[in-house]
Order: structure tokens, then sequence, then C-alpha cells
């Protein structure tokens, strides 16, 4: 029997890197991003320009099959932007993007309420 070993990788993700792979154009559109942008009215456009001016309020190194983090950032209109992608590196996978609710975060949305 044979048996298989996994060993988590753990990266800290990091803003320069990210708008990196962005303005490389090196960006995976999950479909569920897709579905959810289209969803919320949130234009591709505010997303790219999170992804280069925001700034990363919690990473989540052990998620899989990449490790992913949550960036704040601000739409064009001014309006607060989460969203939460991973990377291998070499892509950024985009997994979903929302407005941050009041009552779930601080008045800054960079932290959430107990």
């Amino acid at each position: 029997m044979q048996f298989a070993r996994f060993y988590a990788i753990f990266i800290f993700m990091e803003m320069n890197d990210i708008a990196s792979l962005c303005e490389a154009r090196a960006l995976r559109w999950t479909n569920h991003i897709l579905e959810r942008i289209f969803r919320r009215g949130i234009g591709t456009d505010d997303i790219k320009r999170v992804l280069v001016e925001g700034e990363i309020i919690e990473q989540y190194l052990s998620d899989y099959p990449f490790p992913s983090c949550l960036i704040l950032g601000r739409t064009e209109a001014g309006k607060a932007l989460h969203i939460v992608c991973g990377s291998n590196g070499a892509e950024l996978w985009l997994i979903t993007a929302y407005f941050p609710d009041s009552a779930e975060w601080s008045e800054d949305y960079r932290q959430r309420r107990q």
C-alpha cells in the first residue's frame, strides 16, 4: 500500500506581487467571481484597480490549492471593495469580490466585527 504525503506550502502574499501579476495580465477569472461581480454590479476595472492599489487585510496561508488573501481597496467611485484571490506565484486566481457590509466589518472595513 502506498501512502501519499501532502505538504502545505506557506507563501506570504504581498501586494507588489499581486499588482505585478495584474499588470502582466496573469489573472485567472473563476466562474465564481464572474457570477458574483455581475450580480453585484462590480466592474472589472474596479477589480483591477483594487489589485494594484489595495492592501492585504487577511492572509489564508493554508488555503488549497494555493495560499490566498483578502484585499481591501476602493472603487473609482470611492466605495470599499473586498477581493479574495490566491496565487501559485505565476498566476493570480480571482475567487470572489464583494462590497463589505458595515454590520460585519469595522468602520474602515479592515477588521471583522466580533
